[in-house]
């Protein structure tokens, strides 16, 4: 049933207990002390909504910066994970394998306030090597949802 409630939250975090015990053939009650559990436990880290920025106010921008870093002896990358996490203009980051060691998801008001972002503030921390951004163009999809606004294909043909 774990998974089951877990899913159904990340697809529709407004449904409602009753709804949710409904669809699982069990008991409202159920549902409450297992979802409680969950956010005790930090299973559940919160509830949010997935917002078309570019549709609802635009002018913001989104980059994607792939960092090399040198691990500590200590803590690997965590402490510097840790150090990036706390900036505000930082949404996500995470540890990757490949050519790169940590990807940083921020977001600015414009290209120049992103790109002064990295050269002031990210690329000069302690154990910071390089830095690569990728600015983001168009989302078509995020966490699920489709944010094209169910504007059809181009259904002309190619010609060639």
């Amino acid at each position: 049933m774990q998974e089951k409630i877990l899913k159904l939250l990340e697809e529709n975090a407004r449904l409602s207990n009753r709804q949710i015990a409904v669809m699982l053939d069990t008991t409202e009650d159920a549902v409450a002390a297992a979802i409680a559990e969950y956010e005790k436990n930090g299973v559940i880290k919160g509830y949010q909504a997935v917002v078309d920025w570019d549709s609802s106010a635009p002018g913001h921008v989104t980059a994607m910066i792939e960092l090399k870093v040198a691990p500590r002896r200590d803590s690997g990358f965590d402490e510097i994970a840790h150090r990036v996490m706390e900036y505000e203009e930082v949404e996500s980051v995470y540890l990757m394998s490949g050519g790169y060691d940590l990807l940083v998801c921020v977001r600015g008001s414009s290209l120049q306030d992103v790109a002064m972002f990295v050269a002031k503030r990210l690329s000069t921390l302690d154990g910071v090597l390089s830095t690569a951004t990728h600015f983001l163009l168009t989302k078509y999809k995020e966490n699920g949802f489709d944010l094209t606004g169910g504007k059809e294909k181009d259904k002309r043909s190619m010609v060639l």
